[in-house]
């Protein structure tokens, strides 16, 4: 189980290795100081710090899998697999070069430098720190808002509308209508008595 796991694990660390050649590769098309200036700015917004417990859980559930088929190997896979994922945290600097580049691309450096300004400012401090805050409770208040409108818009539009269909008198279906009684027949022309002729007798 433990050689399976860990051929597995060559295999990811091989494929993020060949990553970040394709990010070395990207990041030099672009000028240094471009790629500086958006550095300073996803630095200022904090951008890539959702990821820094991405190795940490990742060793705690390849230590999690590997005790779980070596019970008794617990104290050596902690200690080998903490080991290396050590040996493997320098690598968070690949994650900064892909986030530089993303950015450089998407801004010009005299915005990126103009962003970095602004979020080491007090005020942009602020902004990062409560916007979390800021955001859930203008939430809350679009939620009310919209209630209010649900509901207002709903009496409104009925009350109008109760107007319009009081105000119509009730037409029966066509289907639904009672059927005009049949004219009388006509009565049938009184028949002629045929004649007869008197002869005399012979």
């Amino acid at each position: 189980m433990i050689k399976s796991a860990v051929f597995g694990r060559a295999v990811v660390l091989a494929v993020l290795l060949s990553g970040s050649v394709a990010i070395q590769a990207r990041a030099q098309e672009i000028p240094e100081a471009h790629l500086a200036a958006a550095r300073d700015a996803i630095k200022a917004l904090n951008v890539t710090d959702r990821y820094d417990n991405i190795l940490p859980a990742l060793a705690e559930n390849l230590k999690a899998q590997f005790i779980q088929s070596s019970p008794n190997f617990q104290d050596q896979i902690s200690a080998i697999v903490n080991e290396q994922a050590l040996t493997l945290a320098p690598r968070r600097a690949d994650l900064e070069k892909e986030a530089a580049t993303i950015y450089a691309k998407s801004f010009s450096a005299d915005e990126l430098k103009a962003i970095a300004t602004f979020f080491n400012t007090e005020a942009g401090k602020k902004l990062m720190t409560s916007t979390p805050l800021v955001a859930r409770e203008l939430g809350r208040a679009a939620e009310i808002w919209s209630n209010g409108i649900s509901r207002d818009l709903n009496a409104q539009s009925t009350a109008k509308l109760r107007g319009v269909i009081d105000a119509t008198p009730l037409e029966m279906p066509a289907a639904e209508a009672a059927p005009a009684p049949a004219a009388p027949a006509a009565a049938a022309p009184a028949k002629a008595p045929t004649p007869t002729l008197n002869l005399p007798k012979p």
